[in-house]
């Protein structure tokens, strides 16, 4: 039995949920968000609990009983509180600013490069060099973190480029002090 997936979801009192079908919809203060589970879950919702349980015994319904359940309990946090990453920027002249609803990276290339903000996300500059990205959906927040920071990876001599706040880069010694 999966460890993760035979515990049950607690819904908060603001928060609403409802299963029709093979799709569970949860709405809460920030919004609303649904999700299509596999034909091999089943979802019971009593008394202000979520409980995730499979049909029968296969690995493939092994495999999604925990993905399924953490991704339900991911979707009830994020209508209530939401999510957030942070970006940092390293490097001299490195500098991110909004431009209406695009994102755009000076990052030392030879061209600024734009991002287009997907919807029901909000990016925001509260320095020149740190970006902030919020939303509901847990997975779409975090994926777009990743793709900004793919841009420029942080390097591992000099610790230029984008990385997560508090993310710590392991720096390499150059080729002049290694003996």
């Amino acid at each position: 039995m999966s460890r993760i997936g035979k515990q049950k979801i607690t819904i908060a009192k603001e928060v609403k949920a409802e299963v029709k079908g093979q799709n569970i919809v949860v709405k809460g203060p920030k919004g609303s968000l649904s999700f299509d589970f596999n034909c091999l879950i089943e979802l019971k919702i009593e008394d202000n609990l979520i409980s995730v349980e499979r049909k029968n015994n296969t690995k493939e319904a092994k495999s999604l009983h925990g993905t399924t359940r953490a991704i339900i309990a991911n979707m009830v946090k994020g209508v209530v509180e939401g999510y957030k990453k942070e970006l940092e920027i390293i490097g001299v002249g490195y500098k991110a600013q909004m431009k209406g609803k695009n994102l755009d990276l000076n990052i030392g290339f030879s061209h600024p490069i734009e991002f287009s903000v997907p919807e029901g996300l909000k990016v925001s500059t509260p320095s020149n060099t740190r970006i902030a990205i919020e939303g509901i959906d847990k997975q779409q927040v975090g994926q777009f973190a990743a793709k900004v920071r793919r841009v420029y990876p942080p390097e591992p001599y000099k610790g230029k480029g984008i990385r997560y706040l508090g993310e710590e880069v392991r720096k390499k010694i150059g080729k002049a002090l290694a003996k």
